[in-house]
């Protein structure tokens, strides 16, 4: 009998896969990998961009800015990007309540497109400052889409596939990561002439969502809790799984929503007040503080200099650059193989303490480059071990924690999650 129905079962999870994978392309697409895109297409043009500033400032002063002031203004527009991204943050909350996790993300675009658009004609206006606002926007926009994707997504996959389509997060990012690094190229858009063009590239990630998401159902948790609406809910879950018996999983949401009836949004602080969540809040302190405090943003930062200085020449550069990228695309798809059987505790502890090895061996072989000119070899054999690290541990395992540890607490906050007593 149950030969029999193989066959016509089979189209119908055929489609479902599809249907899922479909969301996961249109969350990621315009969620972490916009983030990952715009971390790596800053570093291309830096010169470019500095060399505008300085002549922008000539022109309206007739004289030429000082380097220190330069480095000072170049430093700017780098740290506008986290710093919108806080700002995203504190704005995801009430967005995902208010206009649902699908929504959010679609509605979460416009900041791409005005970004877009001041890159793009920041040159013909002779402003530095539209590219100032434009990465504070585009870092508003990641800080929204990197707390709402993974929600969105989690809330949408079956219960046994939760763990795997989290982690697209962080293959999403380093996808994000290696696509910045090769558009970047100078046989592409890392042309002098070409660095408008470039920053605004970001705008075709945000199209590609506009045009999918719309096409994938909300999340049925959303529909249910948030709106009270059973049909909607239910219409969702079929989208989703199929036609199959979702009466369970309708009534795990009904329970989790009769739950969160009469509880009132929580605040960070009053998170901490609560002795049944304290252990899950300080978890979130230290994954997310580890993370932001790992090195690997700075093992990207060193990697072009210390290239250079290893012998590698300036035309070529640039392809190394892309190989770090591509060692933590690799490595996040790796971990998702390996999570299942390892465990995430093990790959995590494993992964910090590789790059705790790896981080210390580089900085004593930079101490000694002077004295020991081989020693620049072990530093870039160390960049890549750390990326690998990263990649496997977590890279892969704490994609929530991608972000400023404020952005992760600020939404915990605004969200109605019921606190037990």
């Amino acid at each position: 009998m149950e030969d029999e129905l193989e066959p016509s079962l089979r189209p119908r999870t055929q489609i479902q896969g599809r249907i899922l994978l479909l969301t996961i392309c249109a969350a990621g697409i315009g969620g972490t990998f916009q983030f990952g895109y715009n971390l790596s297409i800053i570093n291309a043009p830096t010169s470019h961009i500095q060399e505008f500033t300085n002549e922008t400032w000539q022109a309206r002063t007739g004289e030429p800015l000082p380097d220190h002031l330069i480095l000072l203004m170049w430093s700017l527009i780098v740290s506008l990007y986290p710093l919108g991204g806080l700002f995203g943050a504190l704005l995801a909350g009430p967005l995902a309540i208010t206009l649902g996790r699908k929504k959010s993300l679609l509605v979460n675009n416009i900041f791409v497109v005005l970004a877009a658009i001041l890159f793009g004609f920041s040159r013909k206006a002779g402003s530095f400052e539209m590219i100032m606002l434009g990465r504070l926007l585009v870092g508003v926009s990641a800080g929204v889409s990197m707390n709402i994707q993974p929600m969105y997504l989690g809330e949408s996959a079956p219960k046994e596939l939760r763990g795997a389509v989290a982690m697209s997060s962080a293959i999403f990012t380093a996808l994000g990561i290696v696509m910045g690094q090769v558009v970047g190229l100078r046989e592409l858009l890392g042309d002098p002439q070409a660095w408008p063009l470039l920053l605004a590239s970001c705008l075709v990630p945000g199209v590609l969502q506009l045009a999918s998401l719309p096409l994938v159902p909300e999340s049925p948790r959303y529909l249910l809790i948030d709106c009270g609406d059973t049909e909607a809910c239910l219409a969702a879950l079929r989208r989703l799984r199929g036609s199959g018996n979702l009466a369970r999983e309708l009534e795990e949401l009904e329970e989790e929503r009769a739950a969160c009836q009469g509880c009132r949004a929580r605040r960070p602080w009053e998170l901490f007040q609560h002795r049944a969540l304290r252990r899950q809040v300080t978890s979130l302190v230290v994954l997310g503080s580890a993370m932001e405090l790992c090195g690997n943003d700075l093992m990207y930062a060193y990697a072009s200099s210390v290239f250079q200085k290893a012998g590698v020449p300036e035309a070529k550069v640039q392809y190394a650059t892309i190989g770090t990228g591509s060692c933590e695309l690799l490595m996040a798809i790796v971990s998702c193989v390996a999570v299942e059987r390892m465990g995430r505790r093990v790959l995590l502890i494993g992964g910090y303490s590789l790059m705790a090895c790896w981080g210390s061996i580089f900085t004593v072989a930079l101490c000694l480059q002077s004295l020991f000119p081989w020693t620049l070899y072990l530093a870039v054999a160390c960049i890549f071990a750390s990326i690998l690290s990263f990649g496997i541990g977590p890279g892969g395992l704490v994609p929530l924690s991608l972000c400023p540890f404020p952005w992760c607490l600020c939404l915990w906050g605004h969200l109605h999650w019921p606190v037990p007593s």
